[in-house]
């Protein structure tokens, strides 16, 4: 498919009055002086940060996901896992290899971050046009919308229970408001009031924020590991609780469904990866940090997060998936705050950096005379609450089999569409202003890549239109499929939809090519 492309265009000169500038180490940025893009499709916060600006380290990268993995969410997928019948063994086997595989597409869609420091909705704009990179960021905004609210649910339920054990059944027992107490809601509300206070602070005070966090995180785990293999008696009894699958061909047909949900967990962050490493110092800062930080950190954390898990099957007599309701156990009030916070500090790591950075970019994109990073940020948060969490984190098979697994097939479709593009069809090769000006390379008709729809639309419907509820579960799907012909296709939405759309996106660019080339 790639012998037949032409050579990659030549790199844009660099003196003075050029359109932009490229350092001998790679790095794009416009020239120092120019007057920067202006206009409807350009704002402060969408502009290319420049190379002086573009500080973040590997520890900086690294630090990011150790905050980002290390939360309340990526332990109910290892504990939920645990509930669905698997061993330790088998849920953090199952969680390695999907975060391997993500990571690839996290490296190749985050190149573009350090090289040109442009953020995600920009750099989809090569690709779906520069109008048209508004449908990617609607999707990428409203997936990552409902993961705050999914977050922000879990933190509320963290203050509601783990306070409920100090100040006892006047908290936990107060009248209930849509079947929940009302100091749940307030709760919950508390902690949407604390993200907000830190989100208008801005990057740099996101960055200071997750350098400390994680380390912090990684001990609270620890501790929580501690208390509860005292309360088994050892570790032993962490390590012996069996599997119900077994290692035959029951728990092959739970495995490969649940592969492709543990990969789209991190299939939102594969998108918009370049709103964070368009600050990259180089590529090796993001290459090294996320290489280090993704999939060892998801490992262990996994493994801390099944064994707590396993503890609780063995002290309680059935596995507690949630870790605020395993914290909520503990008996001395000293533990019970410790854990308090360690819970509240790994999720406001997660759910700002990963659920508001991103929507605030794709919203600020869709109007970027009007609407800035922080307004955008504070009209995520809004909407991470009208869409209900509490309806989507109410049980595993919710959480993992609908919630998880549609929108990873969704998202691994755009992702394989700006794979494409960016490698395939440009070999890394972007001009800077065309990417803020009407009528460039990437207008294409209209400001809409009719390509890059054509190629999501027959990924998406292979990727989801398998989707079914398997029999005795709850679920939305039919258990036949939404188009039953595609049902062996279900249990594999983010292969097939990446799959589907990075062939026939390129196969559809093919005949424009040419044309690209010449105009680089």
């Amino acid at each position: 498919m790639t012998a037949s492309a032409p050579p990659p265009p030549p790199p844009p000169p660099s003196p003075a009055g050029s359109a932009q500038t490229t350092h001998p180490d790679g790095r794009v940025e416009l020239p120092v002086g120019a007057a920067v893009p202006t206009g409807r499709y350009a704002n402060e916060d969408l502009l290319p940060v420049p190379v002086a600006r573009r500080t973040w380290n590997t520890y900086n990268f690294a630090a990011l996901w150790v905050g980002m993995a290390h939360n309340a969410a990526t332990w109910t997928l290892a504990s939920g896992l645990i509930q669905l019948g698997m061993d330790w063994k088998q849920a953090v086997l199952t969680i390695a290899v999907a975060n391997v595989i993500v990571l690839v597409p996290m490296l190749l869609t985050g190149h573009a971050g350090p090289r040109y420091g442009i953020p995600f909705p920009v750099f989809a704009r090569a690709s779906f046009g520069i109008r048209g990179a508004n449908f990617p960021a609607l999707i990428r905004a409203a997936v990552a919308c409902a993961w705050f609210g999914i977050q922000t649910w879990i933190g509320g339920a963290a203050i509601f229970l783990l306070v409920g054990n100090m100040l006892g059944d006047w908290w936990t027992g107060a009248a209930s408001f849509g079947g929940y107490p009302w100091t749940h809601w307030l709760s919950f509300a508390l902690f949407w009031a604390l993200q907000i206070a830190i989100i208008v602070r801005g990057m740099e005070t996101l960055r200071r924020f997750e350098n400390w966090a994680a380390p912090f995180v990684i001990v609270g785990a620890v501790a929580l590991l501690i208390w509860i293999s005292n309360k088994a008696g050892g570790f032993g009894p962490l390590l012996d609780q069996p599997s119900e699958l077994g290692w035959d061909g029951d728990f092959w047909s739970v495995f490969f469904p649940a592969l492709m949900p543990m990969i789209g967990f991190w299939s939102t962050l594969s998108l918009n990866i370049p709103d964070f490493t368009r600050y990259g110092a180089n590529q090796r800062s993001q290459f090294w940090g996320q290489s280090l930080g993704l999939p060892t950190t998801m490992t262990l954390f996994t493994l801390l997060s099944v064994l707590v898990t396993s503890g609780t099957q063995a002290v309680y007599g059935a596995p507690i998936w949630q870790p605020e309701q395993v914290a909520a156990k503990i008996d001395n009030w000293a533990g019970v705050l410790f854990a308090l916070i360690t819970i509240l500090v790994a999720t406001v790591s997660v759910n700002i950096a990963a659920n508001v950075v991103s929507p605030a970019f794709d919203l600020s994109h869709m109007a970027p005379g009007k609407i800035t990073f922080r307004l955008g940020a504070v009209i995520a948060a809004v909407v991470g609450v009208a869409i209900f969490p509490w309806k989507l984190y109410a049980s595993p098979d919710v959480y993992i089999f609908t919630w998880l697994d549609t929108v990873g097939a969704l998202l691994g479709t755009v992702a394989g569409i700006l794979i494409a593009d960016y490698w395939i069809i440009r070999r890394a090769f972007l001009h800077l202003p065309d990417l803020y000006r009407e009528g460039g390379r990437y207008w294409y008709s209209g400001g809409w890549n009719w390509r890059a729809l054509a190629a999501f639309a027959a990924g998406g419907v292979l990727a989801i239109g398998g989707a079914h509820t398997d029999p005795g579960t709850a679920g939305p799907f039919p258990e036949d499929g939404l188009i039953p012909f595609l049902k062996p296709l279900g249990d594999y939405g983010w292969a097939v939809g990446l799959g589907t759309s990075l062939v026939l996106y390129t196969l559809l660019m093919l005949g424009r090519r040419e044309k690209t080339a010449s105009r680089a």
